[in-house]
């Protein structure tokens, strides 16, 4: 078969998987698309379409299907009728056999880890939670287990004390996209080499909630900014100040050695403060832990906008020390 003939349908719903349709499309043509139902958003619960589902009408693809169940003979049957060679799936349900297994040629998923780590709804953000140094993308064929299928292709990146999850998913959506194109490649050619995942080395990822994001100041320092990031911008990690739900977006180590002079190196070189008890000094709001010091660097608090410390602590003329809640 050749690339042109093709006949590829693409299943998705969030950003993320935005920019692998429009690759797809461009390569390929898609013949159709499948996403989640319009849904009312905001305080005035005005109905939106998904961002898979808006693409597709900006491609000018005529086939969006956007099925309420995914196992109802009407969409099953509105799949046989478009008889595709490949189904691709990125950030979407999970599909009945009955579907995936129409695909001529296969039907393969884009994975946003380096399965069989964090198989689940939120592998970007435990790999950073998990203090990895390294993740990527995942393409494997699908079966009847979530995200445990034979691997096809997978793409790696780095991961820096800086990486945030909002940062994490703007990098892994890019090579998503790529990762989509090269697998078509694969099975259109032929040319696939499955792998089967090692069990033994399998990790969860599962959902994060804004209920199991309040931060244990008990922790480490490292610990506590790796879970600062793995859940920024969404669903964010947050403390109680004043009564006030302070949430914080991005926070660094304070190394006890650095040269900070002044009143921040007294500070830091305090030891006899339990875990919670903050300081602000100049332009740094330090935050003590279980064995050292955090420096948040990016806040926003209730009615508030989102911003560096720094710039929150030009104004504010509040307590300079007390304690988290």
């Amino acid at each position: 078969m050749s690339q042109g003939n093709a006949r590829i349908m693409f299943m998705g719903t969030p950003e993320f998987a935005v920019p692998a349709l429009r690759k797809l499309h461009e390569k390929y043509g898609i013949i159709g698309v499948v996403t989640a139902p319009d849904k009312p958003m905001g305080r005035g619960l005005v109905v939106h379409p998904s961002a898979v589902s808006m693409a597709a009408e900006e491609l000018g693809i005529s086939t969006v299907l956007k099925p309420a169940s995914l196992k109802s003979e009407t969409f099953v049957q509105e799949v046989r009728k478009l008889n595709p060679d490949i189904i691709c799936v990125i950030a979407f349900r999970i599909l009945p056999e009955a579907v995936y297994s129409m695909a001529h040629l296969g039907a393969f998923n884009v994975h946003a880890s380096l399965l069989p780590k964090y198989r689940g709804a939120a592998p970007i953000n435990h790999a950073i939670i998990n203090g990895e140094h390294e993740t990527g993308v995942t393409s494997f064929l699908l079966n009847t287990m979530v995200d445990a299928g034979v691997i096809l292709l997978q793409h790696r990146v780095n991961i820096t004390t800086e990486t945030t999850a909002g940062d994490l998913y703007d990098v892994l959506k890019l090579k998503a996209a790529e990762c989509a194109v090269e697998t078509c490649a694969l099975l259109i050619n032929g040319s696939a080499a499955p792998m089967h995942q090692n069990e033994a080395r399998t990790s969860p990822a599962p959902k994060v909630f804004r209920e199991t994001s309040t931060i244990n100041w008990a922790q480490q320092p490292s610990a506590i900014r790796n879970f600062i990031h793995g859940l920024s911008p969404m669903p964010c990690a947050w403390t109680l100040w004043e009564g006030r739900t302070l949430k914080i977006f991005r926070a660094s180590t304070v190394d006890e050695h650095a040269t900070l002079g002044g009143p921040v190196a007294d500070t830091i070189a305090t030891n006899d403060v339990s875990s919670g008890f903050f300081r602000i000094v100049g332009n740094h709001f330090l935050v003590r832990c279980s064995d050292g010091w955090l420096s948040l660097d990016e806040i926003q608090l209730p009615a508030k906008r989102r911003m560096k410390t720094a710039e929150f602590l030009s104004g504010y003329r509040g307590p300079t020390e007390g304690r988290f809640e």
